[in-house]
């Protein structure tokens, strides 16, 4: 077994060999080769655009997405624009302010793409004179009303339930403009010639009327928002990386040489991965651009291994020629492994739920494949063509190499303690892992440097929540609106809907029933509840209808035939759980207390939104544990052994615990971003793992060390370059980790941990592991050279 296990080693490193001595050989049609395949890749790249609808975070077969489609096929579209007035005396209530409020209701109209704009001035008060009932503007010609006139004008808005907490809160001191918009859907710029129009405007209204601020929120901004925090992170974050790595880079291998062509490789990748997407029409979105940042710290893992043993080989005397090939030899099947471990990891998103996390994942492996080809193609033959000055005595290695030494006696002198310490504190970090809490807030996607967080959050204190729940209620028979006992029975759910903590304001037909019949008795308090006569409700409705002007019908509260109407329950912003909750809640109640055709469902984006982190969790366990079994198969493979393949998957999935654990105990939770960290870094961490068993193995097989002696060359031919890239990777997250949109900052913030965590357990869980699961072997010569 031993001789099969030696032939199988010796023909591994003689492909090594053979192709690195190629590779310089031939080095001039490597390099043009590699230009070749990379721009070939990367013309692609022109192609790309951004897609910024939040319907990209759910797929076609979605079935909130199919359900909230339908919802609104039956009823108008309600896109919208909110634009909030904070008045600087917070005083809506004053000639001036109603007047700017008028003018800004309609400038409204002349957004694109508008089909409705309600607010305080055009809200349609109902009025009865004698007979006669009078639907009309509750504010016209605020400049010419006398203080007892827009006194009164506050007391009916203030008491108006179809007002307050939605344009205009109980105080009277914030008021709103809801615009709302039916976008064709035939370009990606129709939301972003919106949002222009829309900060326009009130740019111009606010230098108009200077004591008087606007706050735009709603679920156009939304859309805004996420191609305005994908911005900024190209313009700040990806400057700032490259910056860190050449860095890094260069302390790392100290050449001035080495630090170019691994940034050639990083640019190449990113190019070839950019490329891919755009060949493909992959529109980016938030989470898969932040592919670049991604593949610019994994792809300078494999060029930090090749250099430093390139540059460890000169330091021994090597020509720069054979330092290439040595390095090549040495390293080719580990930077192999590594890299198909990688790629593995991120194509198991294509399980994701989320597709723009799948296109992530595709963008990235391609990128990472392409790092691979060029760190053992391009990286070798521009080094061996390039000048290189090295140092004979590195005082920087001596003094790694000393604590390496130190650190590898540590762990072999205090094995049994070292297995059984880093034991327990997984153990226990593992128990906050697996209790940590699923919550999504999808306001806090985006930090409060993005403006969108600023007004929303601005919006939610001041006025009215954004987060809501719609339900379509079928009164069972076209007409059926009318019908007393619907009535009845909406308006049930209603009053029960309102004395929920979570709800804020309720919009229900009801409430219009109640108002119109109360008109057409005279304006009697008495009659202020819904119709007791079906003939009645329907003549009363009709005349309604028939008095509102253009633009303000009921086409967004009752479908055509008028057999449903829609209710729309506002809340409070709150973790997704409580919000799942709430709707469950709601939806149990119409099933207890209506008949079965007004059963409904809770709908809405922000509901979409609260649905997609469990059902994002569940959908990547399939591919978690897909990519666990073949990166198992592949370790055994490459390691050549059952037993420490099987050994390898300890340090490879305790990570993933101790980084979640650490998450959960800083009060940390997972949301849509995070739920992909587990199955995204199983790839990357096998990097750690397998380097350090690769050369404990060559150690015990080739040169018949003991396990102790392993040990201590594992760690000191590969320990320093498990560190800088460790410290590469971290440095790369952490700086991802400052993303203004929160399912890319959470998303690092929780990838650096377990990369920190893998380094830690590799350097003394497994070094324990394998020193007290390896067979006593007689304690051979240890070589000077460390080959």
């Amino acid at each position: 077994m031993s001789q099969i296990l030696r032939k199988a080693k010796e023909k591994s490193q003689q492909f090594g060999t053979v192709w690195g001595e190629r590779v310089v050989r031939y080095r001039w049609w490597v390099l043009a080769l590699s230009v070749v395949l990379v721009m070939a890749l990367g013309s692609g790249a022109a192609n790309i655009g951004f897609d910024a609808d939040y319907r990209v975070f759910f797929k076609k077969d979605n079935p909130q997405l199919i359900a909230y489609e339908a919802m609104q096929k039956k009823y108008t579209q309600d896109d919208n624009v909110l634009i909030v007035i904070e008045p600087q005396k917070g005083e809506v209530f004053d000639s001036k302010t109603l007047e700017a409020i008028e003018e800004l209701t309609t400038s409204s109209w002349q957004v694109p793409y508008s089909t409705r704009v309600d607010a305080i001035t055009n809200f349609q008060h109902t009025y009865a004179e004698g007979d006669e009932l009078y639907v009309e503007d509750l504010v016209e010609n605020a400049a010419e009303k006398t203080r007892p006139e827009i006194a009164k004008i506050q007391q009916v808005a203030l008491n108006e339930p179809l007002l307050v907490h939605r344009l205009l809160n109980e105080q009277g001191t914030v008021a709103a403009v809801n615009i709302t918009v039916k976008l064709p859907g035939e370009s990606i710029t129709e939301n972003p010639e919106i949002i222009r129009y829309v900060r326009d405007m009130t740019e111009k209204f606010e230098s108009d009327h200077p004591t008087l601020k606007a706050h735009l929120s709603g679920m156009v901004m939304l859309n805004g928002a996420f191609f305005e925090a994908s911005e900024k992170d190209s313009a700040t974050l990806i400057p700032l990386m490259f910056l860190v790595i050449i860095f890094t880079i260069f302390i790392a291998t100290r050449t001035g040489s080495g630090t170019f062509v691994s940034l050639l490789v990083i640019v190449f990748s990113i190019m070839a991965g950019m490329g891919f997407a755009g060949h493909l029409g992959i529109k980016l979105t938030p989470p898969s651009g932040a592919a670049p940042i991604i593949i610019m710290t994994l792809a300078v893992a494999d060029s930090i291994h090749i250099l430093i043993t390139m540059m460890q080989g000169l330091r021994r005397g090597l020509t720069k020629k054979e330092a290439v090939v040595e390095s090549l030899r040495v390293n080719f099947m580990p930077v192999f492994i590594t890299s198909l471990t990688t790629v593995i990891g991120f194509l198991s998103m294509n399980t994701a739920e989320v597709p723009p996390f799948r296109d992530l994942g595709n963008i990235t492996a391609v990128g990472m494949t392409m790092a691979f080809i060029l760190s053992v193609t391009l990286l070798p033959a521009l080094m061996s063509m390039l000048p290189v000055r090295v140092r004979v005595k590195d005082p920087e290695e001596s003094r790694s190499q000393k604590f390496y030494t130190w650190l590898a006696d540590f762990v072999i002198a205090r094995k049994t303690a070292t297995l059984a310490g880093s034991t327990m504190v997984i153990v226990v970090l593992s128990y906050f892992a697996v209790n940590i809490e699923l919550n999504d807030e999808f306001v806090k996607y985006f930090d409060d440097r993005i403006t969108f967080r600023q007004d929303t959050d601005f919006i939610n204190e001041n006025l009215t929540g954004i987060y809501n729940a719609e339900f379509s209620l079928s009164a069972g028979e076209p007409g059926g609106i009318n019908n007393p006992s619907y009535l009845q029975d909406l308006e049930r759910f209603e009053r029960w809907l309102e004395k929920q903590p979570e709800v804020v304001h309720v919009n229900a037909y009801s409430e219009v029933a109640r108002r119109v019949n109360r008109s057409m008795h005279g304006d009697d308090p008495g009659f202020y509840k819904v119709p007791d006569n079906r003939e009645e409700a329907a003549q009363y409705l009709l005349l309604y209808e028939l008095s509102l002007p253009f633009g303000l019908d009921l086409n967004n509260q009752i479908n055509v035939d008028k057999s449903e109407t829609r209710l729309t329950a506002t809340m409070v912003n709150m973790p997704t759980s409580n919000m799942i909750g709430f709707a469950k809640r709601a939806e149990q109640w119409l099933i207890d207390n209506t008949p079965d055709y007004m059963h409904a469902q809770g709908i809405s984006p922000t509901m979409m939104f609260a649905y997609l982190s469990r059902t994002q969790i569940f959908s990547l366990i399939t591919g978690t544990l897909t990519a666990l079994v073949l990166i198992s198969l592949i370790l055994i493979a490459a390691l050549r052994s059952f037993k420490y393949g099987l050994l390898s998957l300890i340090p490879n999935i305790t990570p993933a615990f101790a980084g979640f654990g650490i998450w959960a105990l800083s009060g940390g939770q997972i949301n849509v971003g995070i739920s992909i960290v587990f199955g995204m870094t199983l790839g990357i961490i096998v990097d750690d793992t397998i380097h350090f068993l690769s050369k404990y193995l060559r150690a015990v097989r080739d040169h018949g060390y003991s396990p102790e002696e392993a040990v201590r060359y594992a760690f000191n031919t590969v320990g320093r370059a498990l560190v800088v890239t460790t410290i590469v990777l971290v440095a790369g997250f952490v700086i991802l980790a400052q993303s203004s949109f929160g399912m890319n900052s959470g998303m690092a913030m929780v990838t650096s941990l377990i990369i920190v965590c893998a380094l830690i357990i590799d350097f003394l869980l497994l070094p324990a592991l394998l020193l007290l699961t390896s067979k006593v072997r007689s304690s051979a010569k240890t070589e000077a050279a460390m080959a």
